[in-house]
């Protein structure tokens, strides 16, 4: 009688299912704002146009099993942002369900905006995040490594709409919009392919609008937009430091 091989299961590989994001761990440093308490934001729940985008680099001549790249991916995600962006993580680090908080400046001249995400997916190959609401965009986040044609390949992939009408705003833009995520991507690429000995990473981004529609029945996301509340948040530190004064007093 043949045995019939054993099947993997990747459920220790996925987040719980959550309806909010509840507290966690706040690293030194990380503001929680805009995050616990929040709902995840998919694809549907968001405001504007519906893109898929896939950033990838080649890691041509570099020795890197793609096990190797996500190992060293996880443990530096924050280091291999541009700079005006940092991410701060857990002691657990990129696993399922932990939360990682964001401080950003989205465009240049405006406030830091306080945001984050909650690793939903995390095994030796690839992880996804999913955004709270508020967040710039929102739906499914997955960073992987592959080997294709000899070499290893490591990618972003977004199934992804802005959330609400300010940042589909913001998106119109030409400049701001390519600033506010795909430059992000196109610089950690680059930033990760020198980590591992590339001299001069070559980026490549497909871009393909999928949906042209608008959601108008989410046009009240803007409510919980990060930006406006973090601004309101930096606007209101005075009379958070008066009322502190006055119960010490």
């Amino acid at each position: 009688m043949t045995e019939t091989p054993e099947r993997r299961s990747d459920a220790a590989y996925w987040a719980k299912s959550v309806r909010t994001i509840a507290e966690h761990e706040v690293p030194a440093g990380a503001v929680d704002l805009n995050v616990t308490g929040r709902r995840l934001s998919g694809a549907l729940g968001g405001f504007g146009r519906l893109y898929q985008k896939t950033f990838t680099v080649r890691l041509a001549g570099a020795e890197v099993t793609p096990q190797r790249v996500i190992e060293v991916w996880k443990a530096r995600f924050g280091e291999f942002w541009p700079k005006g962006q940092r991410m701060f993580l857990p002691a657990a680090g990129i696993a399922p369900g932990e939360i990682g908080l964001i401080t950003a400046t989205p465009m240049p001249g405006v406030p830091a905006m306080n945001t984050g995400v909650m690793v939903i997916y995390a095994d030796e190959e690839s992880f996804s995040f999913m955004s709270p609401e508020g967040h710039p965009f929102a739906g499914p986040l997955t960073f992987s490594a592959f080997v294709e044609d000899g070499a290893t390949v490591a990618q972003v992939h977004e199934l992804t709409r802005a959330s609400d009408p300010f940042w589909e705003l913001m998106l119109m833009a030409p400049v701001l919009g390519e600033k506010m995520q795909n430059d992000i991507w196109r610089a950690t690429l680059r930033n990760l392919a020198s980590h591992f000995g590339i001299t001069r990473p070559d980026v490549q981004a497909k871009i393909l609008l999928v949906d042209d529609r608008r959601q108008w029945r989410n046009w009240k996301n803007i409510w919980n937009n990060a930006a406006i509340r973090s601004t309101l948040y930096l606007l209101a530190a005075p009379i958070r430091f008066a009322r502190r004064s006055f119960r010490t007093r």
